[in-house]
């Protein structure tokens, strides 16, 4: 661990430098450095810490009594407050894209798949942390069952919410690649702390990714898309908050 941190600092260091030397010459090649600086903090975790590593698990005793609701709570589009009216007994989750067998799969039919329960830190970007306890479906069990083509490479979250709360506000989404989309505590989950998940953490369905930030764990899923690129996705670069500047991978 002594050696992912100093790893880690110089990578940051250097990419700090090499921001503020292109700052002068324009943003696009200031970004183009933060994102290679991002893939050498990525590669070089990887290359350090097994891809199945876990990340750390408490007991119940160490709940946090106040799980913080964080980004958005309460969205407005019609067609989530429609579901919500309902209790959610029409919700379906797509997963589609670069998939063998696309799936359409109500909440009960997701609770009928295997169960995983884990009481995991979540660390927000803000500084703030809470541990709660979480139940759903691996991601990877819906992943071996749609069946992946080979030209999958990541997973897009596409979400009921908008951080605007407007109508026709731009959707939150994130991503993340097959390697966390298959570690063993890459979740889909529909209970947080022994009861079924609340509208302020994601109901009806949010991710569960636990060696990464707190922004990467999209609420209120909508449907899932595997795809070769992101690209063409919002602004290009694989998550709401990415698209405006934040790092993508956000590994911990």
């Amino acid at each position: 661990m002594n050696r992912r941190r100093w790893l880690t600092g110089a990578l940051s260091t250097a990419l700090a430098a090499t921001v503020a030397a292109c700052g002068q010459a324009g943003t696009s090649i200031a970004h183009q450095a933060r994102r290679m600086g991002e893939g050498l903090t990525r590669r070089s975790q990887r290359l350090i810490l097994p891809r199945d590593a876990l990340a750390p698990t408490y007991s119940r005793a160490q709940i946090s009594p106040d799980f913080k609701a964080n980004g958005s709570i309460d969205p407005v589009a019609s067609d989530y407050l429609a579901l919500k009216a309902g209790g959610f007994a029409d919700y379906r989750l797509v997963l589609e894209g670069l998939v063998e067998r696309p799936l359409s799969l109500s909440l009960a039919e997701l609770r009928a798949r295997p169960a995983q329960t884990q009481i995991t830190k979540h660390d927000c970007v803000e500084g703030w942390t809470s541990i709660g306890e979480w139940t759903g479906v691996r991601l990877e069990t819906l992943l071996d069952e749609a069946g992946l083509k080979p030209e999958a490479k990541y997973v897009v979250f596409h979400c009921f919410d908008a951080l605007d709360q407007q109508e026709d506000g731009e959707r939150y989404y994130e991503s993340i690649d097959l390697v966390d989309a298959r570690h063993p505590q890459t979740l889909l989950a529909y209970d947080m702390n022994g009861e079924t998940l609340r509208v302020p953490h994601g109901a009806p369905l949010r991710l569960r990714v636990e060696r990464q930030l707190g922004y990467k764990h999209a609420k209120y899923i909508k449907r899932i898309e595997v795809v070769d690129s992101f690209a063409d996705i919002g602004r290009g670069r694989g998550g709401y908050w990415p698209d405006r500047g934040y790092e993508w991978y956000a590994g911990i």
